[in-house]
């Protein structure tokens, strides 16, 4: 059986392709390549360009493959381009999904995992936020992935469809293998842009608000290793295929970090003294986004291996380096 990845050109959805390759899994990906990298899916892996609107496509690759599970990562993910173009995320994240999950519901898969965001929480009022927690997002990104996981209750209540729909927290780091990491052309992710600062790539480190009410006044958050973020998901497809109920879990540490503790690390990491500057705060950026993981870690066999801030930033220096170094030998896409 094959499972079909959305999206596997992206940042997360690569490391998902590394994942389950070394599983020994049978992998089809479909990404359109808008953000995404060809050279970014893993040899070993079934490609077609194309996009997740196309019904007639998605039927024909999940029929002819023997797709028996999908895993969806395709779509649009900045926060403040939601808000200047909310339709484009609505109809790429939430229209699209639901012909998505349509199709492959008609063709006969019952086994999805979603892509969604800690960012359907909006500003919590407490912390470590946990699932039950009220969902109040205040973007159209947060909004069109909370749309999608009411599409999948749904759906699933209606169609027999299991899923699990992970609420990722802050994403960072890259394969520790050196295979794959964030190649995004617009970085906006703090550990990204510090190691891209550190690397002499940006003249200075933006940081937004120093009045927080946290222990030294920067925004606190939750960082989550991609390769263990793409475990989680392994943790995911195995629980359903062994008959899992469908779920919604928050996908974290647990533990989070200042701003002001992560520019520490990457000066630490990286052996460089890159200078910060202070800008006021962003509109809606809790002052604190720390997951509740008791959930995940109950229902799943799922532990973290690279729990540890210097280490998520070793592997994203070692990634910032690479692409620099293909870049200037001009083989970046």
């Amino acid at each position: 059986m094959t499972i079909l990845v959305t999206g596997g050109g992206g940042y997360i959805g690569s490391h998902m392709v590394l994942a389950l390759l070394d599983a020994g899994e049978d992998v089809l990906v479909i990404d359109n390549l808008s953000t995404g990298f060809r050279w970014a899916v893993p040899g070993g892996a079934g490609f077609v360009a194309g996009d997740i609107g196309d019904c007639a496509l998605i039927k024909r690759l999940v029929e002819h493959n023997q797709v028996d599970a999908v895993i969806h990562f395709a779509g649009s993910l900045l926060v403040a381009e939601s808000v200047a173009n909310p339709l484009a995320y609505y109809l790429n994240n939430t229209c699209k999904s639901r012909s998505l999950i349509e199709t492959v519901i008609d063709a006969g898969v019952r086994n999805f995992i979603f892509s969604s965001s800690a960012s359907v929480y909006g500003v919590p009022q407490s912390s470590p936020v946990a699932e039950h927690s009220r969902l109040e997002p205040i973007s159209p990104y947060g909004s069109s992935k909370l749309m999608t996981e009411i599409i999948l209750r749904e759906a699933g209540r209606a169609h027999d469809l299991r899923f699990v729909a992970l609420r990722y927290f802050n994403v960072a780091g890259a394969d520790p293998q050196g295979r794959s990491g964030e190649s995004t052309r617009v970085a906006t992710h703090l550990i990204k842009v510090a190691a891209q600062a550190a690397l002499g790539r940006r003249s200075s480190l933006e940081i937004f608000g120093t009045d927080y009410p946290t222990a030294d006044g920067t925004c606190v958050r939750d960082y989550i290793h991609v390769s263990d973020l793409a475990d989680a998901h392994l943790s995911a497809l195995k629980y359903l295929r062994e008959g899992g109920e469908s779920e919604i879990l928050n996908c974290g540490y647990g533990r989070g970090y200042s701003v002001l503790e992560v520019v520490e690390s990457v000066k630490r990491v990286s052996k460089s003294d890159f200078p910060t500057r202070v800008s006021p705060p962003r509109p809606g950026d809790p002052a604190s986004l720390i997951a509740d993981v008791e959930r995940i870690t109950r229902l799943f066999s799922w532990r973290p291996r690279y729990a540890d801030l210097d280490i998520i930033i070793t592997h994203a220096l070692k990634w910032e380096e690479h692409l620099a170094e293909v870049a200037a030998e001009g083989l970046l896409g």
